[in-house]
């Protein structure tokens, strides 16, 4: 709730002329502010207002809300069980794409071959899929071995070449002076190289 403009003749006011001693930070008008607040109209008792206002804050705990969330989700894991469950009976219950071999028969023979057979189809494909599989793996780990050591030893030339530069740069002689043949090689260098691009 908005606090009211403090008043002219400042009796609101907490201010500077010292002569309210123990009044608080902001003056006298503690009182008034909180009945103000609260809504009373002079009597002790709270407005309807202003108990509904104080009951409604929101505190985010809710148990009523918590324990219909928790039956919800107890009751969604039970119907997912169930309909995992009814599957697989559905799934027991049909018979299998494949003729069951009966004993003693030339068709047990046949069925179990068939079986057999395609396995044994399956099983090499597999293996030609994961061999090119691992086959690309391994060149393509190779290509980022080769693409990383070429960025290596390129980093490590150029770092010879500037810790070569740096040391001819920084060389003095007897006296301390630098030695200015080596500047004015490099100076020489770089015009060319700017004129070349």
């Amino acid at each position: 709730m908005k606090r009211p403009p403090p008043r002219e003749d400042g009796a609101g006011s907490g201010g500077g002329d010292g002569a309210k001693k123990g009044k608080g930070r902001w003056g006298g008008g503690g009182r008034r502010r909180n009945e103000q607040r609260l809504g009373s109209g002079g009597g002790g008792a709270l407005s309807l207002a202003a108990f509904a206002n104080a009951k409604s804050r929101n505190t985010g705990y809710n148990p009523a809300l918590i324990k219909k969330q928790k039956e919800f989700y107890k009751n969604a894991k039970l119907i997912s069980k169930y309909k995992r469950s009814k599957k697989q009976q559905n799934q027991s219950s049909n018979p299998p794409p494949f003729p069951i071999p009966k004993e003693g028969g030339d068709d047990a023979n046949n069925a179990s071959k068939l079986h057999s057979k395609k396995k044994k189809r399956v099983a090499p494909s597999l293996n030609e899929e994961y061999e090119k599989k691992r086959a690309e793996d391994e060149k393509a780990k190779k290509e980022r071995e080769a693409i990383i050591q070429a960025k290596r030893e390129e980093r490590e030339r150029s770092e010879a070449r500037r810790r070569d530069l740096r040391e001819k740069m920084f060389k003095k002689t007897r006296s301390g002076q630098p030695v200015m043949k080596y500047r004015i090689q490099h100076l020489l260098e770089t015009a060319l190289e700017s004129s070349n691009k």
